[in-house]
C-alpha cells in the first residue's frame, strides 16, 4: 500500500466518524427525549441508548486501544445490559469524547503500520480491518440509531438539503 492510499483511508476514516455520523446522531438524539432513548420493542431487542453505549466501547477498543495502544478495559456485555436510563447528554457526551480519542489515535497513526497486525476483541487482524471494521460497525449502528429515530420521532430528519439539485449535508452548512 503507498502512503499516499494509507493517509487516504485514514483521512477518510476520520472524516466518517466526525463529520457523517456523528452529527446524524446528534441530530437523532436532539428530537429524543430521554424516555424515547431507552425505549425497546422487546427485551430482546437494543434501545438507542445501548446502541450509544455499544458504539462508544466498540470504538474505544478497536480503535483507542486496538490502533492507540491504550488499555482495554471494556465489558462488553455491560453495554446491552444497561437498563437506567442514562440521560442523552451524558450518553452523547461520553460518544463525542470516544470519537475524539479515536480521531486523535487515527491522527497519530503512520500509515505504513497499517498492515501491522495487532490483537483485538480476542482477534489477530491488521490495524487497516481494525479501523475498517470500527468505521463499518459505525455507520451499521448509526443506521439502526437513524431508524429507530424516525420511529420514534416521526418525522423527517432533514439530513440534507437537496434544493440545488445535489444532496448537500444540512449540518456542514
Amino acid at each position: 500500500m503507498s502512503p499516499e492510499t494509507g493517509r487516504a483511508f485514514l483521512a477518510e476514516a476520520r472524516r466518517h466518524l466526525r463529520e457523517d455520523y456523528l452529527p446524524k446522531i446528534e441530530r437523532c438524539l436532539e428530537r429524543l427525549t430521554d424516555e424515547q432513548v431507552w425505549w425497546r420493542t422487546s427485551e430482546r431487542s437494543n434501545s438507542v441508548g445501548n446502541l450509544l453505549l455499544h458504539l462508544e466501547g466498540n470504538l474505544r477498543q478497536w480503535v483507542v486501544c486496538g490502533v492507540g495502544g491504550a488499555a482495554d478495559a471494556r465489558v462488553r456485555d455491560r453495554e446491552f445490559a444497561e437498563r437506567r436510563r442514562v440521560p442523552r447528554e451524558e450518553l452523547l457526551s461520553a460518544l463525542r469524547a470516544a470519537v475524539s480519542e479515536a480521531d486523535a489515535a487515527l491522527a497519530r497513526l503512520d500509515p505504513a503500520a497499517l498492515l501491522e497486525t495487532r490483537r483485538v476483541q480476542g482477534l489477530d487482524v491488521t490495524l487497516l480491518a481494525a479501523v475498517f471494521h470500527a468505521v463499518e460497525h459505525f455507520s451499521m449502528h448509526t443506521g439502526q440509531i437513524i431508524l429507530l429515530t424516525k420511529m420514534l420521532a416521526d418525522e423527517d430528519l432533514a439530513f440534507y438539503d437537496f434544493s440545488a439539485g445535489v444532496p448537500r449535508s444540512n449540518w456542514m452548512v
